[in-house]
């Protein structure tokens, strides 16, 4: 039985978890929410705040907090994956609106932890999104900010820092530039997750742990010991919903689940954070195709972690004991960015499963026909995507008008039809080892100063012509 221990860092900080019974009666609920991470803690606090009447009942299979909600890297984003591609195509009071929407994300969950006070180590330092390491990061970071001036975003949003200016908040080593962002805080995400559960319950919320979902159609959701009527149902097990069994397809063909993986520190001395910086909690990246992120942490330490795997079939990751080909590879990237940190231990390594769609952005939909909503996909941005999706299915749900619902990714008719989905494996299989494998020789490549110029510039070509033949454009 899970106690939330061995998970990760940030469970390991929360303490031993006592569950919450599972439920072994049959039951009748006006929505049935399955998974205690985000989307379901979200969509349950914003059905309450405006229908307080509703009987909800969230089932859990571990405990709240057990999956990426509680494994991610505690970046709480102003941001959703393929956001600016999905805006670029909308009129320009539209493209504004949706900017709006996004960057007001990390100020609508503050504003809820400062009402409820849940103590989450939130700090809204934003974002540092650096060009680092070696050259060739420093034109792909230009032309990201080309882009974004171009969709009309202004200084407030995103703002052009030189190397001087960016080491006014952090030194990398070999730092070019940076872009930075306000729109974004840090958090620990395993006691957000926590705290939302502890709020809900005394909404009125009935949070069922160890209760895993075996089964889900209209109206009736079944476990191992219980069968629950519903008017509505919300699948919220965002990459897990991969193996739950429904009779609308399985939702693997929409969320394909694929893991990231992150290693913390020992807590640093504070002259160590003197020389590195991000005293303004501000969270960070590096500009390869390896997808960094990295923040310090309320208790001192360094949290870093790179994108992960797939596994054929998108089979689910259930061990996260990180191999040492893990380990080594994202102390490496972090050791070249930091090098001080190479005499202080990397003390807790880690992974989940999250998932991401055909389309490369997230989707929320609503299905009235079989009484359902759905939102996930949200390729590693669900911290502050989730808010958003809760609010979204509420008002779906609600049938209720907001802005929420004229964004891109909302499909208010026409269910799952509205999604692509993945190609049968092994096609998906093949293409994340094609583009993984030429992300990481442009990486080995690049990273190595001896390489010689036309083995750097091949890298660099391969690499951007199996992100353009797999990635939309």
């Amino acid at each position: 039985m899970t106690n939330g221990q061995n998970i990760s860092l940030w469970m390991d900080q929360v303490g031993v978890i006592e569950p919450r019974p599972a439920l072994q009666h049959d039951a009748s609920f006006d929505v049935v929410i399955i998974g205690g991470g985000y989307t379901g803690l979200w969509s349950a606090y914003y059905l309450k705040q405006l229908a307080p009447h509703l009987s909800i009942c969230i089932l859990e299979a571990e405990v709240v907090g057990y999956g990426a909600s509680g494994r991610n890297g505690g970046w709480l984003m102003g941001d959703i994956a393929g956001a600016s591609r999905l805006s670029a195509r909308l009129p320009k009071s539209r493209q504004q609106a949706v900017q709006q929407l996004l960057h007001a994300i990390p100020n609508e969950v503050q504003a809820v932890i400062q009402q409820h006070g849940i103590d989450c180590d939130f700090v809204k330092g934003g974002v540092l999104y650096c060009a680092a390491r070696y050259r060739e990061q420093l034109p792909r970071l230009q032309a990201y900010f080309a882009d974004l001036m171009q969709a009309g975003y202004g200084a407030g949003d995103f703002c052009w820092l030189s190397a001087d200016e960016l080491s006014t908040r952090l030194t990398m080593h070999d730092a070019f530039a940076a872009v930075y962002s306000p729109h974004c805080a840090r958090i620990q995400p395993a006691k957000l997750a926590r705290g939302l559960a502890a709020v809900l319950a005394t909404m009125g919320v009935e949070i069922h742990e160890q209760s895993p979902v075996t089964r889900w159609q209209q109206g009736q959701v079944q476990t191992a010991d219980a069968s629950i009527q519903c008017e509505w149902i919300i699948p919220a097990m965002e990459a897990y919903g991969a193996s739950a069994s429904n009779p609308y397809g399985q939702l693997g063909r929409y969320q394909l689940p694929v893991q990231s993986m992150i290693i913390a520190t020992e807590p640093l001395p504070e002259p160590v954070w003197q020389a590195i910086g991000l005293q303004q909690g501000e969270v960070f990246s590096d500009f390869c195709r390896q997808i960094t992120y990295g923040q310090r942490s309320a208790d001192n330490r360094m949290v870093f972690g790179t994108r992960g795997t797939y596994q054929f079939k998108g089979r689910l990751r259930r061990r996260f004991e990180l191999s040492e080909n893990e380990f080594s590879m994202r102390r490496r990237i972090m050791h070249q960015l930091f090098p001080p940190l190479q005499s202080y231990q990397v003390t807790h390594g880690w992974g989940g499963n999250l998932s991401i769609s055909r389309a490369f952005h997230p989707h929320m939909l609503v299905d009235e026909k079989n009484g359902f909503a759905l939102a996930g996909a949200y390729g590693g941005e669900g911290v502050g995507a989730a808010n958003l999706a809760g609010r979204t299915l509420a008002n779906l749900i609600l049938q209720r008008d907001d802005p929420c619902l004229q964004a891109p990714w909302v499909y208010p008719r026409g269910g799952l039809s509205q999604l692509k989905k993945w190609e049968a494996e092994p096609l998906p299989w093949l293409g994340y080892k094609a583009i993984g494998m030429s992300y990481d020789w442009e990486e080995n490549t690049l990273a190595n100063a001896g390489s010689p110029q036309w083995k750097r510039k091949l890298s660099s070509v391969l690499a951007d012509f199996m992100q353009d033949r797999i990635e939309p454009g």
